[in-house]
């Protein structure tokens, strides 16, 4: 089972959801979509998947969003990077993927195709 948190407006998003549908389908496997914009993530999400993601809190941001430079997030804590986050949704990168125990940022979209 898969869970990939989403962003509908975003194309690397829809083209990530494209090929972990493709894939899914050949194994038989299920996809849930969390369309966190409209369900924000809380800070035990958010922190759970940076485990997943074996990553810093900076490296699963949009550092080029203006709500970054506008919270003075630059070399913060990573409490406060991901308080933030929980926050402010759209500093989240997209799409995160995960397959229940790893995750991988799906940029380029081709990432996902590790989980097959």
């Amino acid at each position: 089972m898969f869970t990939i948190y989403h962003n509908p407006r975003c194309s690397k998003s829809r083209q990530t959801l494209a090929l972990l549908e493709e894939q899914a389908q050949k194994s038989q496997q299920e996809i849930t979509i969390v369309e966190y914009l409209k369900t924000p993530l809380n800070v035990e999400k958010i922190k759970q998947l940076q485990s997943q993601l074996n990553c810093s809190a900076l490296e699963m941001m949009r550092v080029k969003e203006a709500e970054f430079t506008e919270q003075n997030l630059k070399g913060a804590t990573e409490e406060a990077l991901i308080i933030a986050m929980a926050n402010t949704a759209k500093l989240i990168e997209r799409p995160i993927v995960t397959n229940g125990n790893s995750a991988i940022i799906g940029r380029p979209p081709e990432n996902v195709l590790s989980f097959f």
